[in-house]
């Protein structure tokens, strides 16, 4: 069998039952054939970690926007999901990418992030209390549902300007347009996704008109503002688009890693010791489960033009590239032993530099817009999380959901023994 075939028959393994529950034995085999390898299909599938940061930087390679998806499937934009998000900052180029994206970047430049610091600390201590009640019989508690997840809504929501009273909404609904990024979702995932982004964009398009009658100091409220005085900068179609994506985005991410962070440190205990003690940095915690698990696990891009590259190999317009995220994490090129869960890679000992940052987020024009905010939130929540509850401990199976693009747990059952008493904040005057 050659390469070209073997390949082909890896990337089906890959986007089948069993590969979605575990990619990373296909990622190794794909890898032995290279950084980058073609499939049958003509598509090219890259696994090193140079080369897919070298491909999302290349400007000759971009996303495919709805333009391109619709010369090849004229049909795929009668589906509202995939005409939302082919609407939005995700799935659109130069010029358009970089008109919409730099409204909505100045909300998470570093200095606005490191600013919202005290907000997620409060928003943690909330959530770890309401945990404590939830789990104070011994019941098993779905830390998903109870903390993962409702975290980051709560920090994205409240810079939207999302009421309180409608959070509890949008996990549903997020998990079922997200189908839309996956491979060939079969017709009942499709008709949900559509009815997930019919819902959003009603959302969306009410809160705007909300916002626009009654202003307040939140995202939503700016960027109508934009789009009522410069239509040119963004229409109405694309406010509505980006806000459903910033919410989606905001926290279907950052719930899966820290789920994937909780169940890698019940694997190694070693690491939550040393994290609950504080000998451990928790943003080189968190750095070696987006290396390790990332909650993407990959993009794609297609050639614009004649002439590219791609470690060499000639790259003819119109190829589809994929571009494994979670293999390139482990390129061994880049880490050492890269299989072996290891968060102290991330910390200088010994004259050793720490490892560099994976492409969990991505690189180039497309880098995601609230990684900063996602590091932020997991590393505050983890390890206030295990100082609160030592006794912390899986309860039960902890099933993957079926996806590839996106992984993470289904639920992920937890029982949480005895409580840590709250820290109590100071007193105004420090008494």
């Amino acid at each position: 069998m050659d390469d070209v075939m073997a390949a082909t028959e890896i990337v089906d393994d890959l986007v089948g039952p069993e590969g979605r529950q575990d990619p990373y034995p296909r990622y190794e085999r794909l890898r032995a054939y290279g950084p980058v390898v073609r499939t049958g299909a003509g598509m090219l599938v890259v696994t090193g970690y140079q080369e897919a940061e070298e491909v999302l930087r290349a400007p000759g390679f971009l996303v495919e926007d709805g333009q391109m998806r619709a010369a090849l499937d004229p049909g795929f934009l009668d589906h509202p999901g995939e005409y939302l998000l082919s609407s939005s900052i995700l799935q659109r180029n130069a010029p358009d990418h970089g008109r919409m994206r730099s409204l909505i970047a100045s909300v998470f430049t570093p200095r606005r992030v490191a600013a919202l610091a005290p907000a997620v600390t409060a928003a943690v201590d909330d959530l770890l209390d309401d945990l404590a009640r939830r789990g104070a019989d011994g019941t098993p508690v779905d830390f998903l549902d109870a903390f993962a997840f409702r975290l980051p809504v709560g920090v994205i929501c409240e810079l939207l300007g999302v009421p309180v009273e409608d959070r509890h909404l949008f996990r549903p609904l997020a998990a079922d347009l997200t189908v839309t990024l996956e491979f060939d979702p079969d017709e009942d995932e499709r008709a949900a996704a559509d009815l997930a982004a019919v819902r959003l964009s009603d959302y969306f398009a009410e809160l705007a008109a909300a916002r626009r009658a009654d202003p307040r100091d939140d995202l939503v409220s700016a960027l109508v503002r934009t789009a009522d005085a410069e239509p040119d900068r963004l229409s109405d179609r694309e406010l509505i688009a980006n806000l459903a994506l910033l919410l989606v985005a905001g926290f279907e991410t950052t719930g899966n890693l820290i789920g994937n962070a909780l169940a890698r440190l019940f694997a190694h205990p070693e690491a939550a010791a040393a994290l609950r003690d504080g000998t451990l940095d928790p943003g080189a915690l968190v750095e070696e489960v987006l290396r390790h698990d990332p909650p993407v696990q990959l993009t794609s891009r297609l050639a614009a033009q004649d002439g590219l590259t791609a470690a060499g190999l000639p790259v003819e317009a119109g190829t589809a590239v994929l571009l494994l995220l979670g293999a390139a994490n482990r390129d061994p090129r880049r880490y050492p032993d890269p299989g072996r869960f290891d968060p102290w890679r991330y910390q200088a000992a010994d004259g050793r530099e720490p490892a560099g940052r994976p492409l969990s987020f991505g690189s180039g024009p497309h880098f995601c817009l609230g990684s900063q905010l996602a590091r932020l939130e997991a590393a505050t929540a983890l390890p206030a999380l295990l100082r609160r509850f030592p006794d912390l401990a899986p309860a039960g199976p902890a099933p993957r959901r079926t996806r590839l693009v996106l992984r993470g747990y289904g639920t992920l059952p937890v029982t949480l023994g005895p409580v840590t008493p709250a820290p109590v904040a100071p007193a105004p005057d420090g008494r």
